[in-house]
């Protein structure tokens, strides 16, 4: 992987990364694949969105065909046909989501499989072998990640774990794959320093934030963005794990965030919640029962250019599966748009200018922020 940097308005910046498989503009967003799909999207779908990226699910793929299945059919990107980069997450935050039915050691984590309850125990060596496995472009660190809330001494330790299975995921990766350590500590400001100081020390390709969205508040999240903002190194990409809604990106690109992923567009879909650039609109309200208006007439997506809302309407309360796929295709375009916004923005020095309106489109707030 390469990385140039190419702009900066403030903290928030123009950049590129490039594979072998093509290259990435960022701020970019990259759309969840959990199972080898983005729910409810063709590959070819999510080319036409603009899609340059997109993120699989290391846990989930290792019990779900299973690894080394993927890995003798050739690998993720021809098992599903996608031949632009894959970032793979580590497992690190799905094992964390099984609270109580994780038991955590040095060595690593033993839970039972959601699927057969057969008994699993992964390391750090593990995860970085099952991401070589499926092919990744860019293979992530086996992390802990830190409960919200969390005492001092419980993110401290957690950080710590963290911090020595960091040493041994970049010592066991082999492959020319890029990997990227993940900064932990929490909400405490000097954990998170003392972290980031250990990532960029063991000299990682890029550097993840994570440990965030999950609990914590938008003022907390924000408060560690713009801690951390001056003391990121400039020469790698950033990646905040796990955000999220359009105006948290917009926010996390204000301090200097490259990277995005997040479920929140294709699960909001199929609950009939579509991102707008006007703000959010549930489909399925009696409202739009007669509306022939498209949904959202700033998009040029093929969705908003040739279905109207009763139509969505129609199918999302009739539970269609077209109307989960429309809308799913619909926010991924929205969120790709304002990917490509926010780049042209910091391109052409006219960020301050599209922070501003976006805020005023979405009737939003705008918090104090750099500029």
């Amino acid at each position: 992987m390469k990385f140039n940097l190419n702009n900066k308005s403030e903290f928030a910046r123009r950049s590129e990364l490039e594979f072998t498989r093509g290259k990435v503009q960022t701020p970019a967003f990259m759309p969840v694949g959990t199972n080898g799909t983005v729910k409810g999207m063709t590959v070819e779908d999510l080319e036409s969105t603009d899609s340059e990226i997109i993120l699989g699910n290391t846990f989930h793929l290792m019990l779900r065909p299973g690894d080394e299945r993927i890995r003798d059919l050739g690998g993720l990107h021809k098992f599903t046909n996608w031949k632009r980069p894959i970032l793979t997450d580590s497992g690190g935050f799905q094992v964390w989501s099984l609270g109580d039915l994780v038991k955590i050691n040095e060595e690593g984590v033993k839970f039972s499989s959601p699927y057969d309850g057969k008994k699993i125990f992964m390391t750090p060596e593990d995860s970085i072998k099952i991401q070589q496995n499926l092919g990744s472009d860019i293979v992530m660190a086996f992390d802990e990640c830190t409960d919200y809330p969390s005492t001092y001494e419980e993110a401290k330790k957690s950080m710590e774990l963290s911090m020595r299975w960091a040493k041994r995921c970049i010592k066991s990766h082999k492959s020319d794959s890029a990997i990227f350590g993940i900064v932990q500590g929490g909400m405490y400001r000097d954990l998170r320093e003392e972290s980031l100081n250990k990532i960029t020390e063991m000299n990682f390709d890029g550097i993840a934030l994570g440990g965030l969205s999950v609990g914590e508040s938008k003022e907390e999240k924000t408060e560690i963005l713009e801690f951390m903002s001056d003391k990121l190194p400039e020469d790698k990409p950033r990646y905040l794990m796990g955000v999220g809604t359009p105006q948290d990106i917009v926010e996390a690109v204000r301090y200097g965030i490259d990277m995005f992923d997040c479920v929140l567009p294709t699960r909001n879909a199929r609950n009939g919640q579509l991102f707008t650039s006007e703000g959010v609109i549930n489909i399925r309200n009696a409202e739009y029962k007669n509306s022939d208006e498209p949904i959202d007439k700033n998009c040029d997506s093929k969705v908003s250019q040739n279905y109207s809302r009763a139509y969505l309407n129609h199918l999302q309360r009739t539970n269609e599966m077209l109307g989960s796929m429309l809308a799913t295709y619909h926010n991924i375009a929205y969120y790709q748009s304002l990917m490509r916004n926010l780049r042209n923005s910091i391109e052409n020095n006219k960020f301050a200018k599209f922070i501003k309106e976006f805020y005023n489109s979405q009737n939003l707030e705008m918090p104090d922020g750099p500029l």
